[in-house]
């Protein structure tokens, strides 16, 4: 039979569906691949290759009376493991909750399972979802396929791993600061941020936590290794809804554009001095410049929504007041302590993270009054700009560093020591407003590492954004396997 195992999700369902393969044939190849090569990657920390087999079984029975279970009836997947799944652990890389056991799918899981995929395991994150490597005390460090000397990103860096490294044909992540954009980056694969509130995030949370999302700019959506995947993924998870307040929900509906991708007017950012990036990255952002400019794109070259310093320093402490309501009392405490001692000329992120943590409420709705400054200002940029297109972090793929806080770790960006923190900013970009963004793969830097970019959108207009993936995908660049020499 057969290798499926770099096939897309989309062409899989077409395989499946003209009865070149059977469910259990894809699924017994996928899990016999991680069983290959996990053991140095380490990326599907959570097997559920039991129950997978009954399901994969049972979607070929159903599909041979002619039922159909929906778009993804019998494809073999893997979600991240901060998602519930019945039956498995949901522990966020944290030791305290190694045996929190899920009951219930996560509202994101269950559509996946209702649209008829085949969930076989769960793929590692870092501690709380708070770091651009995946590496926990429950699991271990997930290393990226291309190298493995270094990180496949985070915090859905097991997913990117596993579809880098042919180990699963889909995935289901999260995002608040790049853990989506940023792994698909790293590891050379494709991923989408929706808008915010498209997708509900229940399910995605540790015990006593009722509302994940107390940022408003927290979202699940999905990893792949082509742009016509995430489009198949994003129809089965997605319900477009809008926040209003405290009454709740409202309907709402996709920003829908008659322009074709290259009709539209695009931007490109290459740098920034608030997140200095690789040349290495910008050299395939302009070389992306001149493909979309040869095609007939009107390309706006340095064309920016809104000034670096403020829309940084709005995220950051935002990002950190989220991330600072479950600090337990004694880190709240040093944290406060610390913010008070310190020299208020400073402004790095160590500071932010200490300020931001322990932010007076007053402090907090200031912050979000310039958030929603930010927020008009983006929504005048795209009365003139179709799309934005920027770096996703400021170099390829760094090598594994554990070591102290991440402001203090460092990684070398044109030859110049840049903390790994510094990567934020492109995170929070469009990230502090909740605009969809899709990462992308770009190519490779000279070191032969993969190089991504994000393409950003209206709100609403995640449609938009995938278009012009997918159609750069078939005209320009796409997924390239890595090499793995290693195995």
């Amino acid at each position: 039979m057969a290798d499926f195992c770099y096939n897309t999700a989309t062409e899989l369902m077409a395989r499946l569906r003209a009865g070149e393969v059977t469910s259990s044939q894809l699924l017994e190849q996928h899990m016999a691949r991680v069983q290959q090569l996990d053991n140095r990657i380490n990326a599907v920390v959570v097997r559920t290759f039991d129950a997978a087999r009954e399901r994969a079984a049972a979607a070929d029975a159903a599909r041979a009376r002619g039922e159909d279970w929906g778009p993804l009836h019998g494809l073999p997947m893997t979600v991240k493991e901060s998602f519930d799944l019945p039956g498995t652990p949901t522990c966020w890389g944290f030791p305290d909750y190694k045996d929190n056991i899920a009951q219930q799918p996560a509202v994101a899981v269950q559509r996946l399972l209702d649209a008829g995929a085949v969930v076989f395991g769960k793929t590692n994150v870092p501690v709380a979802l708070g770091d651009w490597q995946s590496f926990n005390p429950v699991y271990g460090t997930t290393n990226n396929p291309w190298d493995l000397t270094r990180t496949p990103g985070g915090s859905s860096g097991g997913a990117s791993a596993a579809l880098a490294a042919g180990m699963t044909p889909l995935e289901l992540g999260s995002d608040i600061g790049a853990s989506i954009r940023n792994p698909a980056h790293y590891c050379g694969v494709y991923g989408h941020k929706p808008t915010w509130g498209v997708l509900p995030m229940a399910g995605h949370q540790l015990p006593g936590v009722r509302c994940i999302d107390s940022l408003d700019i927290a979202v699940a959506g999905p990893l792949a290794r082509s742009a016509q995947d995430l489009q198949l993924a994003m129809q089965v998870l997605t319900t477009p809804l809008q926040h209003f307040g405290p009454l709740g929900w409202s309907s709402a509906q996709w920003r829908q554009s008659d322009k074709a991708p290259w009709q539209c007017r695009v931007a490109i950012v290459y740098d920034d001095a608030e997140a200095p990036v690789d040349h290495s990255i910008q050299q395939r952002l302009h070389a992306l410049a001149d493909f979309l400019r040869s095609q007939g794109v009107t390309v706006l070259d340095d064309h920016r929504p809104v000034e670096s310093t403020q829309s940084h320093r709005v995220y950051s402490h935002l990002l950190r007041s989220a991330t600072g309501a479950w600090l337990d009392d004694a880190t709240f405490a040093r944290f406060q302590a610390l913010a008070t001692q310190s020299d208020p000329a400073l402004d790095t992120m160590r500071e932010r993270v200490w300020r931001g943590s322990t932010l007076t409420h007053r402090d907090w709705v200031e912050f979000d009054q310039q958030r929603a400054v930010l927020r008009g200002q983006w929504h005048s940029y795209f009365e003139s700009v179709d799309l934005l297109i920027t770096p996703v972090a400021t170099s390829p793929a760094f090598l594994h560093n554990q070591q102290g806080e991440r402001w203090e770790r460092m990684l070398q960006v044109n030859g110049q020591d840049q903390p790994h923190t510094h990567s934020l900013f492109w995170a929070g970009y469009p990230g502090v407003v909740g605009l969809p963004a899709t990462a992308i793969p770009i190519g490779q830097s000279p070191d032969g590492l993969p190089v991504g970019a994000q393409i950003i959108g209206n709100t609403f207009a995640d449609p938009l954004c995938l278009n012009m993936a997918r159609w750069l995908e078939t005209e320009w660049c796409g997924f390239a396997p890595p090499p793995m020499s290693w195995k």
